[in-house]
């Protein structure tokens, strides 16, 4: 599929989109998102304490918390200057499941799939996924440093976990990433950015800060139109 098509594809989505508005907002305590809508925001402030009563809400409840014993504290919380955009797939180019949060907290079968018994002692994690229909799982505190980036450099400085947050989709190199995944990255990156304004101007993929390593997110990821998404959040 060429870029120009795939474009397209997101150009007439957007345009639906716009059709109908969305007013979903995310908000960050302690760390971890918060489903919110824009009415709910004016009333009350939202706590770590009462998130659990956040998920009850029917326009909140897409947003999961899955805490993965895969992380580091990070030494400067603020210093989050970076947000990295993956994609995984598990097993490869299959989707749906709950594979890859396994993955994410060392509980992965290995004998669930041939492929897994070459990856499931990997202790690895993102900060977040969001999947297909466009729900988000977080596993890592935004304080702390999830294990993404692995070997990577960005803008001269290397071990990019130490400074970014990393986000995954679930998807593939060349399949086509749906509408709901990227309204939900739009979301999410605007409210990372209000916490790290630095990002703003850094967002970047896997193939960016590990090149020849890492391909993802791939040639089916429509930067162009995700930064269109973004402005409109």
């Amino acid at each position: 599929m060429t870029n120009s098509s795939v474009s397209q594809l997101n150009a007439d989505a957007l345009n639906k989109k716009n059709q109908k508005g969305t007013d979903n907002k995310f908000e960050i305590v302690d760390g971890w998102f918060c489903g919110l809508t824009h009415k709910s925001k004016s009333k009350s402030k939202t706590s770590a304490s009462n998130f659990e009563e956040n998920k009850l809400d029917p326009q909140a409840n897409f947003m999961t918390r899955c805490p993965s014993p895969h992380f580091s504290p990070k030494e400067d919380g603020a210093d989050v200057t970076l947000l990295v955009v993956h994609n995984i797939s598990l097993p490869p180019n299959k989707f749906g499941g709950d594979y890859i949060t396994d993955f994410f907290l060392g509980n992965l079968d290995k004998d669930a799939h041939p492929y897994f018994e070459t990856i499931h002692e990997m202790k690895v994690s993102a900060h977040c996924l969001i999947k297909r229909d466009g729900s988000l799982v977080q596993y890592v505190s935004f304080l702390d440093k999830a294990w993404h980036a692995g070997v990577s450099k960005y803008k001269g400085r290397d071990k990019c976990n130490d400074f970014s947050i990393g986000i995954e989709l679930e998807g593939a190199d060349d399949i086509l990433y749906t509408e709901q995944q990227y309204q939900t990255l739009a979301v999410a990156c605007f409210s990372i950015q209000q916490e790290y304004p630095q990002i703003k101007n850094n967002i970047a993929g896997h193939n960016q800060i590990a090149p020849g390593r890492k391909t993802d997110p791939g040639e089916a990821f429509d930067w162009e139109y995700f930064y269109t998404c973004l402005q409109q959040v």
